[in-house]
């Protein structure tokens, strides 16, 4: 079954092959870290200490793994830490994120057995703890053959996801076997797992550790350099668009402009932050073709940048600094049928947010939010009716003071009543952190997990 895992991925990759070199070619996007994800890693010194490796795929699952390494080190003083992504923006915020707390940051291994048992000899692991729900088969049955256990923490798995393992339901459970333990964010991600084949002892659920976010260390210092230089002091309401996908850029841009004709008096900025840095170019040709005047975050400082209708937010990892200057965030990929992003950061902002109808990534977090009347959900939209639709909804609260501010206070409210995940997570994880190797006379962690739940 393995085989014909490896088999199928070679054959994936092969056809891929094309797109691969071309955006290679373009962005860098798949081509920075080859020799990495080829299990050449850089030498690091452990110490002696047990290694935790946490893999975090892209940019979200590192920003939300921020509290749960600092409890896990505060927790744990004698390990270190070494961190894993997949993406090269999720690479960049991992270097900044953890470039002081983790002995070293480097790229996820390629699902081969080759690679892999490269990348593990090469860190030589006490455990992996994987963000979300990341199942690399090859990786976890290395793993066990190690008896290195592995745990999904803040793992979740959506509806849509389960079908689709459904499909594929005798392998997945295969693959389940080798996971030690997975501490999922709700009851419905639990039971998902749970149905595709994970043993029941092996599953604890302890909220979702996004909603301890905290304040960027040096946010408040950028917070001050981006109002300087673009003259974001609340004269011209700021509306953000943040982690935009197409066709959002070109629906905010038209909403924006009904907003500018309607109320002249009133004149708005709006701040374009996309999800993904290969559209930057994309959506900066768009801007160009607008006719509004706009400025680039890359680019050197103008006169006009103060007084410019449109910021282009064309950097990693300065959006959390942006969303205390805005009067109303757009949390993206919600118009755009993609899932949804994280409406956390706004929220701990104390931010009036918008969504569109698609969700379903942060199907708990937002059904919170709506019963705490914590956001505004656009109902689902054609795209050609989205940008009327979207002005309608921002005309409304920004012309009321007093009903934006409150669902901005109810956003940060409903953030701070559901803390407290990173905690139960690493208690959870005590006996896989806590455990040494069998063959030193201590019981295996499938024993101590099993104890800990009694």
């Amino acid at each position: 079954m393995y085989l014909l895992y490896s088999i199928l991925l070679g054959i994936g990759v092969a056809a891929l092959l094309p797109r691969f070199l071309f955006d290679a070619a373009r962005h860098g996007k798949y081509a920075a870290g080859l020799g990495e994800r080829a299990g050449r890693l850089p030498g690091f010194d452990a110490g002696g200490r047990p290694v935790v490796w946490l893999h975090c795929v892209s940019v979200g699952e590192t920003q939300a793994a921020r509290p749960l390494a600092r409890a896990i080190l505060e927790a744990y003083p004698s390990h270190a830490l070494v961190v894993s992504t997949t993406t090269r923006t999720g690479q960049r915020v991992a270097r900044e994120v953890f470039g002081s707390r983790a002995a070293l940051v480097f790229y996820f291994p390629f699902d081969w057995a080759w690679s892999v048992r490269r990348s593990l000899k090469a860190i030589n692991p006490s455990a992996v703890l994987v963000m979300e729900t990341e199942l690399w088969p090859r990786f976890y049955r290395e793993c066990r053959e190690r008896r290195v256990p592995v745990a999904l923490v803040n793992g979740r798995i959506s509806e849509k996801s389960s079908r689709r393992y459904r499909f594929v339901k005798f392998f997945i459970r295969r693959v389940l076997a080798d996971l030690s333990l997975a501490v999922m964010q709700t009851p419905e991600d639990a039971g998902r797992i749970r149905a595709l084949g994970l043993a029941p002892e092996r599953v604890r659920i302890s909220g979702n550790i996004k909603f301890d976010s905290e304040e960027a260390e040096g946010s408040q210092a950028l917070t001050g350099e981006l109002r300087e230089r673009f003259s974001l002091d609340g004269e011209r309401p700021l509306v953000v668009a943040a982690s935009t996908h197409s066709p959002e850029e070109r629906i905010f841009v038209e909403a924006f402009k009904l907003l500018s004709d309607a109320s002249p008096h009133r004149r708005l900025r709006l701040l374009v932050a996309p999800r993904h840095p290969e559209r930057f170019a994309e959506v900066a040709s768009r801007l160009e073709a607008s006719g509004l005047s706009w400025a680039l975050r890359s680019g050197a400082r103008r006169d006009s940048d103060a007084s410019c209708d449109v910021i282009l937010l064309d950097t990693i990892g300065e959006l959390r600094a942006v969303y205390p200057l805005a009067e109303v965030v757009f949390v993206g990929g919600s118009i755009a049928q993609t899932g949804g992003h994280n409406v956390l950061e706004p929220a701990l902002a104390a931010r009036c947010i918008v969504t569109g109808a698609h969700t379903f990534n942060f199907t708990a977090i937002v059904r919170s939010f709506l019963e705490h009347e914590a956001l505004i959900q656009l109902p689902p939209l054609e795209e050609l009716e989205a940008p009327e639709a979207l002005a309608r909804v921002l005309t409304e609260l920004l012309t009321d003071d007093e009903k934006r501010r409150a669902i901005g206070e109810r956003a940060r409210a409903a953030l701070e009543m559901n803390r407290g995940a990173t905690e139960r997570t690493v208690r959870m994880l005590g006996p896989i952190l806590e455990q040494r190797s069998e063959a030193r006379g201590q019981r295996s962690v499938k024993d101590k997990i099993l104890a800990s739940s009694l």
